[in-house]
């Protein structure tokens, strides 16, 4: 830690925080589910911003399809831990940064430990992570931890809060008791009302929903990761309108639109329903072309 001082690390930030603000995101721990495609620039961008403890997950180890938009994915890092090497990595920006990590993932056996001490969690788990996002999201609803995801969509991003004593995870999405296939719509349209992504999109084949696998881009990596930033200074700090779900907000580069979304009723909302029936239909019938 020699020659290293916090004050002068992020003495920059001083101006949109005061000092006094600064003091306060360094006390704060926040918990990362997953370290891949946004986990690991969520943790980088949080560090700099001065965030003083983190709780991270991630059981996998760095391959080379992660290289195009994953921030810890280089030659030098292949096969190690993701949280060995995110961990390093913030740590290197400040030394002094705590850091507990949950390399086996965050499970029904850690999850109380995972969420020990934090303040905030942000979502990071792989889109296809069902159960363990359902769990987590659960476990901060009824402990009144707020909660942040950001979805990386195309070249954009969409954006949903939940805050203790607004409408929950589940309330919104209505995942339980769905099939796969439909936990898949409905998490890609609740995320998504607006479908900003779908225009640009110029390989289908691309897609697999069967298979867990679509395309990705770094730029919407990076755009999670500034637009969490900014929600987690805002709630950590209890400055500002935060947006809490049923409202939302997507923002698409490509585009060049940004729209706020609103689904009272989440996935039970008419025009919902109807997106989901509409999507449905069109995965039935890419399945039957194959």
């Amino acid at each position: 830690m020699t020659g290293f001082d916090y004050r002068q690390a992020f003495s920059r930030n001083i101006g949109w925080v005061t000092p006094e603000e600064q003091a306060i995101l360094q006390s704060k721990r926040i918990a990362i589910a997953g370290l891949g495609g946004v986990g690991g620039s969520h943790l980088l961008t949080l560090t700099r911003l001065g965030i003083g403890a983190f709780n991270v997950a991630d059981f996998d180890k760095f391959e080379l399809p992660n290289f195009n938009r994953q921030a810890g994915a280089t030659v030098s890092h292949l096969g190690r831990p993701k949280t060995d090497v995110l961990a390093e990595m913030a740590q290197d920006i400040n030394p002094g940064l705590q850091i507990q990590k949950f390399p086996l993932g965050v499970t029904a056996d850690n999850l109380s430990e995972f969420f020990t001490g934090v303040d905030l969690y942000v979502d990071a788990l792989d889109f296809f992570a069902f159960e363990a996002r359902e769990m987590v999201f659960a476990y901060c609803a009824e402990h009144a931890i707020p909660a942040v995801t950001a979805a990386p969509l195309g070249m954009g991003t969409a954006l949903l809060n939940f805050l203790p004593g607004k409408m929950t995870f589940e309330q919104y999405f209505q995942l339980s008791g769905k099939s796969e296939t439909d936990k898949i719509l409905h998490f890609l349209l609740g995320l998504s009302p607006a479908m900003l992504q779908r225009g640009y999109l110029m390989d289908r084949t691309a897609v697999d929903l069967i298979h867990h696998k679509g395309p990705s881009t770094p730029m919407a990596c990076e755009l999670c990761a500034g637009v969490v930033g900014a929600q987690v200074l805002k709630i950590l700090l209890k400055r500002g309108k935060v947006l809490a779900a049923p409202w939302g907000m997507q923002f698409d580069a490509y585009c060049n639109k940004m729209i706020k979304t609103w689904r009272p009723r989440g996935n039970g909302n008419p025009i919902q329903r109807l997106g989901v029936y509409m999507a449905r239909q069109q995965f039935m019938s890419m399945l039957s072309d194959q």
